[in-house]
């Protein structure tokens, strides 16, 4: 489905960014595996899929930083050749109430998920025109969606995610270029074990399935989007959170 694909996957060093980058290769695509500060993680994603009989690459670059964006794409250029598949799942969370949280906590937030998919964005604009073709995908959240207490930074950062993936599929679509976004609801990764068990247990009651998600569901969306097989579908919000949002 994907052979002869690269693909670049942001915080690709654990959680669904692992599970991502592990199924976009066994879908047939050689992966970048991005990181911040989870190199021996990243190092293993990327160990497993060269074991897959892949090429696999892990590279540190917070996705905060726009210049370290740009040397992190043309490095990769260099080595790959190509990059066809962008991934923006890096994020951070900061969960705090309003009159608790600091500027600090905010700004982190809006600097790691938005801003940071911005800057990806932004460096791999020419390369995927001048290729006239391109997959990005971007990770949003069901709290970009309906909002959450608690969560004000991160709900703003993952709208704004929303916004930003419609505004790229409108200009990127002339170029053969689809741009779309996987909204998660409550998945089982270590953020969400780290919970209580009543915390939990309120969540669940919330989801129609009644069940939590897995970073599979996630990352068989995202291969999906990647795919040829989506060729006809951009700027849409793909929620995958067992009905919270509907």
């Amino acid at each position: 489905m994907l052979q002869g694909k690269v693909a670049l996957v942001t915080g690709a060093g654990r959680g669904i960014g692992r599970e991502i980058a592990l199924t976009l290769a066994e879908y047939g695509a050689d992966v970048i595996v991005n990181y911040n500060g989870s190199k021996e993680k990243a190092q293993e994603v990327a160990a497993k899929i060269e074991e897959m009989g892949h090429k696999a690459v892990a590279v540190q670059c917070s996705v905060a930083d726009f210049e370290a964006c740009g040397k992190m794409i043309t490095d990769m250029l260099a080595v790959f050749g190509h990059i066809d598949i962008l991934v923006n799942n890096a994020g951070i969370t900061k969960d705090n109430l309003v009159i608790k949280m600091t500027e600090q906590d905010f700004d982190a937030v809006i600097d790691t998920n938005l801003k940071g998919t911005f800057n990806t964005i932004k460096h791999m604009y020419r390369p995927m025109i001048k290729q006239k073709a391109g997959r990005i995908i971007n990770l949003s959240s069901v709290t970009g969606v309906l909002g959450n207490a608690g969560q004000a930074n991160y709900a703003a950062s993952k709208a704004g995610v929303i916004g930003l993936t419609k505004s790229m599929a409108r200009e990127l679509a002339s170029r053969n270029i689809t741009v779309n976004a996987v909204a998660p609801g409550f998945i089982d990764t270590d953020m969400t074990q780290a919970m209580t068990d009543a915390a939990k247990e309120a969540t669940v009651e919330q989801i129609p399935l009644k069940r939590v998600g897995t970073p599979r569901d996630i990352a068989e969306t995202v291969a999906f989007l990647a795919s040829d097989r989506a060729a006809y579908i951009t700027g849409q919000v793909i929620s995958v959170d067992g009905g919270m949002a509907m």
